[in-house]
């Protein structure tokens, strides 16, 4: 009995000697959400767009300086949301917010151009032909009026490739997303008719097609499926070797995507202050049409909800660090560097984030 009441002693002890153990920890971990974090750890989440290319520079920035950041590539239209949610310490869009967006958001957030990148149209067919599109045509497709590969208005524009009969399967995003928004923007300045429906926007109810989720999700799709068509991300396109298309300027120009035709796509004359610009079908002559600049974003002021000065001053230290040095990783993964204008507009921009009124770069 005595053995018994021993053992039955030894186990109460360990359970609460267990449960003392787990609530320090708990407290730990309590004490330092508190305080707003180390600056040590950090958390983004958005574009999808932009994956590849944030996936290098964040390991190297890691490398480097002992800060560990944990970016969520969940889509534009959801990173705007966690920013907007404050769970996060920057998001990342392909597409400036809107006015509205910016109404609704909880404090001032600004818009600071990380890469130049490009929406490229891609497609699944016998051979991997190189094909032509004008914006009619494009447009078209993606409105389901053109549903054969071997449509007349698309083998005048290819006359040297054999078009099957196909039916034409368009694939497209579902998710709130940036790629979308770019592309929706372009078709919306070419086509009158896409401007009635379904307009632009980081979601659209799409006529025709199948959805998936992120640059990833579509690619893979059209991979899998013979006679689609879709839009994605041109490093996507280009690290899984998929056919892309020219398109046609509005200078009368057939274009490829390529580093040098994005990068001429951001030959604006006049950029705002702020940024928030949209360069598609753009008036350069060799400029790629469905161009983009690519944002992170953070909140003007920095001091909110018992954030650490620490946690704001890694958070802009690691985007002026992206705008500057980080932008070597850019051609490699087939992302357009940033212009040295837009550079410094971008660190004028940094230099007014704040935390309790006191500039962090």
């Amino acid at each position: 009995m005595k053995i018994k009441q021993l053992k039955t002693k030894f186990l109460f002890i360990s359970l609460v000697s267990l449960a003392v153990l787990l609530t320090s920890c708990g407290g730990g971990s309590a004490d330092k959400q508190a305080q707003g974090g180390s600056g040590k750890s950090l958390i983004g989440a958005g574009s999808t767009f932009t994956y590849p290319l944030y996936s290098k520079m964040f390991h190297v920035y890691h490398q480097a300086n002992a800060v560990k950041v944990n970016y969520q590539s969940i889509g534009s239209g959801a990173g705007i949301k966690q920013l907007q949610n404050k769970t996060i310490d920057f998001g990342a869009s392909d597409a400036p917010m809107s006015d509205e967006e910016m109404k609704k958001s909880p404090g001032a957030i600004v818009h600071i151009p990380t890469c130049l990148g490009a929406v490229v149209v891609t497609y699944h067919l016998p051979g991997n032909p190189v094909l032509k599109f004008t914006p009619e045509v494009l447009a078209g497709i993606f409105l389901g009026e053109i549903t054969h590969w071997n449509d007349p208005k698309i083998t005048a524009l290819n006359p040297d490739a054999k078009l099957p009969s196909l039916p034409i399967s368009v694939v497209h995003r579902s998710d709130g997303s940036g790629t979308t928004y770019i592309f929706a923007d372009y078709l919306s300045k070419v086509s009158p008719q896409w401007t009635k429906g379904p307009g632009r926007g980081k979601s659209l109810n799409w006529p025709v097609g199948l959805g998936s989720k992120g640059n990833e999700g579509v690619s893979g799709l059209i991979k899998q499926t013979p006679g689609s068509i879709g839009y994605v991300e041109f490093a996507y396109a280009f690290q899984n070797k998929m056919p892309v298309a020219s398109i046609k300027n509005k200078a009368g120009n057939f274009i490829a995507p390529s580093l040098t035709s994005t990068s001429a796509a951001a030959n604006v004359d006049h950029m705002p202050a702020d940024l928030r610009v949209s360069i598609t079908n753009t008036d350069a002559p060799d400029g790629y049409p469905i161009s983009s600049f690519s944002y992170v974003l953070l909140y003007k002021n920095q001091s909110y909800d018992n954030r650490s000065e620490a946690q704001a001053k890694a958070t802009v230290d690691l985007i002026a660090w992206m705008i500057q040095a980080g932008q070597q990783y850019s051609e490699p993964l087939q992302y357009g560097k940033l212009p040295e204008s837009v550079v410094k507009s971008a660190l004028t921009i940094l230099k007014t984030v704040v935390y309790n009124n006191k500039p962090l770069l």
